[in-house]
């Protein structure tokens, strides 16, 4: 099946170290930018306790789910260390500053 990809904003609109959030439908995706400027999104859903990612800690490329402190890879959506579970993965494609993403999640949420 062939990309849908969605313009979602510039790198700009998204705080460093932090994210930002759209709908797609129902779902929720947090869009987040690294220190070093790597974009990265996830189904706005920690897989322990549906936490709301977005309004975690980004550092050394996961995110820290403000409920639990679960750690999630931004890459991967997997849950870091001792603890189990993913979160959905959706790609991202930047065009000089413009971020798309594709709705179609890579990794799905187990």
């Amino acid at each position: 099946m062939d990309a849908a990809w969605v313009l979602v904003g510039t790198i700009d609109d998204i705080p460093r170290q932090g994210s930002r959030r759209v709908h797609n439908g129902a779902m929720r995706i947090a869009v987040f930018r690294t220190a070093d400027d790597r974009i990265f999104a996830l189904e706005d859903k920690c897989p322990h306790k549906n936490g709301p990612l977005s309004a975690g800690i980004v550092h050394d490329g996961c995110v820290t789910c403000p409920l639990h402190n679960w750690v999630i890879s931004l890459e991967t959506g997997e849950a870091q260390g001792a603890d189990e579970g993913r979160t959905s993965t959706f790609p991202v494609r930047i065009e000089g500053r413009n971020v798309y993403l594709d709705l179609m999640p890579t990794h799905a949420a187990r």
